[in-house]
């Protein structure tokens, strides 16, 4: 007997997979979503620490003059010898343009149409620059310009058309104003989405953004006037007017940005604001000294317009004020507008509306506040106190930097020779150094070396008949040049040389001296960023036996992608691999765990102490963005404390030193490491862990009761029970509908002879579900 084969039909009914029961539906989608949620906690700190180290390490480490525009003026022949002589020498770094006056010279300087200007005239070269445009590129630009005058047998003549005030010598005023408003128009949103979003209703958050922005420009006008005394008095109105305006026009672009991405709305809003900002906003460094790209971005975005408004009224008298704001008055139009025209885009498309699901119980990690006061009040602390932190503690420590008891040995043929030099120096130096007599120059240079003094000034002998300075500029960057402004003259004063003996250089892939502090920068922010986004993005993470396997892990793994950005891909370090790696993984470590200890108590408010801490006082007192004795004297203390500091002297040890000193900063780190894990397991001992979000007791029904109605009011097949309930046991979502359907269900359905649409339902059951529009 022969049996026919199968037919193409039947082999294809025997390779379809059996329909799936709703309870197989929803826990397929609860396994995936699991597991999703496990990746996003990798994801999300690779995406936020990858882009911002890798902007700020490949635009800064090695800032490199490029078509700096410079104005020469007089006559045509000395123009024209000076201006070949200055291309010649600089090639690609200036562009050099010639007029009329030295009148005409100056004012271009002052309204910041060129960087400098130098009018030759009988014999001397003026050269103009403007301190309140940024001294680093000034500096540069008198560096460039001297040696060439000097050539020429010309006299120079240095002046400055816009003098930094004393109340803001480092120019930092402006920078640091534009940064923290920058943050208050962006961070509000990190939260709204997922905690509140029936705030994000249009005729609700426009005027809750405008107050926002009304609070934020008072706020940072009190700390930075009455308070640090960095804005006169005469600068108050304009000040609180263009903070007023920067943080609405950026809250009005970031309110589209979550319209159209969501939750995820704060990372692009974070590309476009602190990545791409900063070095395209002219303040930190020079924009002549970034790629030509962010000169371009210069133009556009809100930072950059933020700061140089700021710079105008600080340091220019209001000149060149409006095109910034031009751009963050056409900034708010342009939020507001797109944002209406998708509102109105939605409504025809979804014209019963879309549910916003909450996804964040609370800011505080414990249940959701059964008052909306208490959620709208802390939705509100948590940005209101990053701001406030930000701006006093960062500006409070730089916006007057100077030296202070920095320790420089003055070496002489004897001890009696050197301190009769000290006396002499210490009449005119204000507190500036604190000097050590010496006799013995290789001890001197010993002492540099392992930098426990900066530098080391040698009187002349007959050995060597000048005067020499022993520094370290890889030591720190900012005291070797502090070092070189100071003693230089003071040799030119006795008519001899000043020869310089520096035992470490940076090399020119570090040439600003700043990559110990972004490389340390990144291992801290890779360390509470794992602790914060697991919490949100699986609470199953959180019990130590999950998180422990989990953070050395990702340790392991930031550590590499750190390095790979700030080598292959920014070029700013070359080899040292495996020391970097391990004390980087070290170093996350160690960080994740003092941010679980608060985590533990405030939930996704520790960002306020663990950020706080590690980074708004961190910064100032690492002795990486500038000298620790250039710093408020107190910031001397947490250096020798903090995380911060400790992380970047083992990067600077690493890569200049041959490491040593990293196992002192290794222990400092441990410490902070093994205390904390020792809390945790006393705080976890204690109060027990919680993994999932508590929603005091309403959302799981809440998230019933609205897929119940979809079914009930739409008459939606099985499957839709379990899509519209976003994976919620199934038992649960049926026993809400034989409640619905049971005559005594509430709210009333008027036997569905007229349903409402189930987003309307699931209002009246909390209007907290009210879709946004």
């Amino acid at each position: 007997m022969t049996i026919a084969p199968p037919s193409r039909k039947e082999l294809r009914a025997q390779k379809e997979k059996p329909e799936l029961t709703p309870a197989q539906v929803a826990a397929k989608r609860a396994k995936a979503e699991n597991i999703g949620r496990y990746v996003a906690m990798f994801i999300m700190p690779i995406i936020i620490v990858g882009m911002m180290i890798t902007s700020y390490l490949g635009t800064m480490h090695s800032p490199t003059p490029r078509d700096v525009p410079i104005l020469v003026t007089g006559s045509s022949e000395a123009v024209e010898t000076f201006s070949d002589a200055l291309v010649e020498n600089e090639k690609y770094a200036v562009d050099v343009s010639t007029v009329d006056s030295a009148l005409e010279a100056r004012d271009a300087v002052f309204n910041r149409e060129a960087v400098a200007a130098v009018a030759i005239d009988h014999g001397t070269a003026t050269l103009y620059t403007a301190g309140g445009a940024g001294a680093t590129i000034g500096n540069t630009v008198t560096a460039m310009v001297t040696p060439i005058v000097l050539e020429q047998g010309l006299t120079l003549d240095l002046q400055d058309v816009a003098p930094m005030p004393e109340n803001d010598m480092s120019g930092l005023g402006a920078m640091f104003l534009a940064t923290a408003l920058v943050m208050a128009g962006y961070l509000p949103f990190s939260t709204l989405r997922s905690n509140s979003p029936e705030l994000l209703k249009f005729r609700k958050i426009v005027p809750l953004l405008a107050g926002w922005a009304a609070l934020i420009a008072g706020l940072v006008w009190v700390i930075t006037g009455p308070v640090l005394d960095v804005v006169a008095l005469e600068h108050s109105w304009a000040v609180i007017g263009i903070a007023w305006l920067g943080v609405f026009a950026i809250s009005c672009v970031q309110l589209f940005i979550t319209r159209v991405v969501g939750a995820l709305g704060v990372i692009v809003g974070m590309f476009l604001l602190m990545v791409l900002g900063m070095p395209a906003s002219n303040m930190s460094l020079s924009m002549y000294t970034m790629p030509s790209f962010f000169r371009f971005l210069h133009e556009i975005l809100p930072m950059p317009a933020i700061g140089e408004a700021m710079r105008s009224v600080l340091y220019f008298d209001g000149v060149g004020v409006t095109p910034h704001l031009l751009v963050l008055a056409v900034g708010a139009v342009v939020g507001l507008l797109s944002t209406k025209a998708y509102d109105a885009r939605e409504r025809k498309t979804h014209p019963q509306g879309r549910d916003l699901d909450i996804n964040m119980a609370s800011l505080h990690g414990g249940p959701r506040p059964k008052t909306k006061f208490w959620r709208y009040f802390s939705l509100f602390l948590f940005p209101f106190l990053m701001v406030t932190m930000m701006i006093t503690c960062m500006l409070g420590a730089m916006h007057a930097v100077a030296p202070k008891d920095m320790p420089v040995a003055v070496v002489g043929s004897s001890i009696e020779q050197a301190q009769q030099t000290i006396d002499g120096l210490e009449e005119n130096m204000d507190g500036y150094f604190e000097f050590t007599a010496m006799d013995n120059a290789d001890d001197a240079e010993s002492l540099v070396q392992n930098r426990d003094i900066v530098a080391a000034f040698v009187l002349p002998s007959q050995e060597a008949p000048q005067f020499t300075l022993i520094g370290n500029q890889a030591g720190n960057g900012s005291a070797y040049m502090v070092a070189q402004q100071v003693f230089t003259p003071v040799a030119a004063a006795q008519q001899m040389p000043l020869e310089i003996n520096n035992l470490q250089a940076l090399p020119d892939r570090d040439s600003a001296g700043v990559v110990t502090m972004y490389i340390a920068m990144g291992w801290i922010l890779a360390g509470f960023m794992i602790v914060v986004v697991a919490a949100n993005a699986q609470p199953k993470s959180r019990p130590l036996k999950r998180m422990l396997p989990i953070t050395a892990a990702y340790s392991v793994m930031m550590s590499a992608l750190l390095y790979l950005i700030a080598g292959p891909i920014t070029g700013a370090i070359s080899g040292h691999f495996f020391a970097l790696w391990g004390a980087g993984a070290f170093a996350i470590f160690c960080i994740a765990m003092f941010a679980l200890v608060f985590e533990r108590l405030m939930g996704m408010l520790a960002v306020l102490p663990v950020v706080g801490l590690l980074m708004f006082l961190g910064v100032p007192a690492s002795n990486g963005a500038f000298s620790i004795y250039m710093a408020p004297e107190w910031f001397r203390t947490l250096y020798e404390l903090l995380p911060m500091p400790a992380a970047v002297e083992m990067v600077r040890s690493i890569l200049y030193f041959d490491g040593d000193v990293v196992a002192h900063h290794m222990q400092v780190l441990g410490l902070w490491g093994a205390i904390s894990l020792a809390i945790v397991i006393l705080i976890d001992a204690v109060k027990g862990v919680r993994t999932e979000p508590d929603f005091n007791g309403h959302s799981m029904w809440v998230k019933a009761q609205t897929a119940a109605i979809t079914v009930v009011a739409t008459d939606a097949p099985a499957p839709a029970v379990i899509e519209a309930g976003e994976a919620i046991e199934t038992a649960e979502i049926v026993e809400t509908i034989d409640a619905i359907e049971a005559p005594t269900a509430a709210p009333d359905l008027g036997a569905h002879a007229a349903p409402q649409p189930a987003a309307e339902l699931a209002a009246d059951l909390d209007p907290d579900l009210a879709p946004a529009k």
